[in-house]
């Protein structure tokens, strides 16, 4: 495999699931009111299509990053976990009552203690991988591919 083909299916597979994301969370915009929590549901389709664009936009820039082809895929991994954990998780959050995790959305609404348990567990490692994602982009962008 060349070193652009494997950047290419990353770049490609980042694109795919983004798309994939926005669409599902277009879907979800028509569903708002039948959430369990619909300002909850409404967090969610916004999320949902922000977290789309954004990793629509990773797979755009992917193959200008300097990055080895493991550094990379780590990198797109940690980038697919967080978008996909963190809006599932607010999904669970939206359908089964609310989360102390997310009080703005969800008020005083609250799930049962386990699923509050998981929205919390997939929030706080969705934003650890992000986080972990960001930083390895911009060590990706200190400068680009050789030409």
């Amino acid at each position: 495999m060349t070193t652009d083909n494997w950047q290419s299916e990353h770049s490609t597979l980042l694109i795919q699931v983004g798309m994939a994301l926005f669409l599902v969370a277009l879907v979800v915009g028509l569903m708002v009111q039948q959430f369990a929590v619909p300002r909850l549901g409404l967090s969610v389709h916004l999320l949902g299509i922000m977290q789309g664009i954004l990793l629509t936009v990773l797979g755009l820039v992917w193959p200008r990053l300097a990055l080895g082809r493991t550094s990379s895929r780590v990198g797109v991994g940690l980038t697919v976990y967080g978008c996909v954990v963190a809006w599932t998780a607010n999904v669970l959050a939206a359908t089964q009552g609310g989360s102390a995790m997310l009080p703005l959305a969800s008020g005083s609404a609250r799930s049962a203690p386990w699923i509050e348990t998981i929205v919390t567990l997939g929030l706080r490692s969705a934003a650890i991988a992000l986080i972990a994602a960001t930083v390895l982009v911009l060590w990706g962008l200190r400068k680009g591919p050789s030409e």
